[in-house]
């Protein structure tokens, strides 16, 4: 059983940058898109945002057209050129056919003028991330355990168990790797923000909260550790002897 490698753009968790300069704008998307479990980035400018387009793969950008610094059609520009995939929907107050025609053309995903329904935002992220899915049914099925990652709800063995956002997100993101260990980097850059202290023991934290709702009374248990590694969902098949149901 090797380490799993580091998750790349539409892989179960969802990382989202959201680009744009009107505060309460950015406040409510990033408030909707973190209540519905994505993870979610922020920038106000196009210097912001291209850095962190360079350090970070997001599996899709929010994007404001209209932006100080540098405009969203340039950034949508330059980062096709160079490569990134990542799913793009362009923002804009401008709701000319030929504004639209210019977005898609530089190879934005999907468009939406403001003001805009958040709902429908939403459906659009929603949508987008499922293109590059290979998961088609909503269920997981582990061992079990069960995931219905369209209602976001778990049981084991039939019972419902009670998950607060970011403990299911965890949990949902281990349930895609199932069998294999997930190192504690990956874990980070996938389920936590720019505004999460790397250096805590956040991760560890949530294992404990995984670990009492989901195998406490079980003596199969599910949730694995391997020591200065990662941390791992039980699969069906056989586990190494350095991977241990404890810290």
């Amino acid at each position: 059983m090797g380490v799993v490698a580091p998750a790349t753009p539409g892989e179960s968790a969802v990382r989202v940058l959201v680009v744009e300069d009107q505060q309460p704008i950015l406040k409510a998307v990033r408030q909707a898109l973190e209540e519905e479990g994505f993870t979610v980035d922020i920038a106000s400018d196009g210097d912001c945002a291209e850095a962190k387009v360079r350090a970070t793969a997001y599996d899709v950008i929010v994007l404001d057209i209209m932006l100080p610094k540098v405009d969203g059609l340039t950034l949508l520009k330059r980062w096709r050129q160079a490569g990134n995939s990542s799913h793009i929907i362009m923002l804009t107050a401008k709701g000319t056919s030929a504004d639209k025609v210019g977005g898609l053309d530089r190879g934005a995903d999907d468009y939406l003028t403001k003001p805009f329904d958040i709902t429908e935002l939403l459906a659009r992220v929603r949508a987008l991330t499922r293109r590059t899915h290979t998961r088609k049914d909503p269920i997981i099925r582990v061992r079990d355990l069960v995931l219905d990652t369209a209602a976001r709800t778990v049981t084991r063995s039939g019972k419902p168990v009670e998950l607060t956002p970011r403990e299911y997100r965890l949990l949902e993101f281990l349930a895609h790797h199932a069998g294999k260990v997930v190192p504690h980097e990956t874990i980070w850059q996938h389920l936590y923000d720019e505004f999460d202290d790397p250096n805590s023991n956040l991760i560890a934290v949530y294992i404990r909260y995984l670990r009492k709702k989901i195998d406490e009374g079980f003596d199969d248990k599910l949730i694995l550790s391997k020591w200065g590694v990662g941390y791992m969902l039980r699969g069906d098949g056989p586990v190494d002897d350095d991977v241990r149901v404890d810290e």
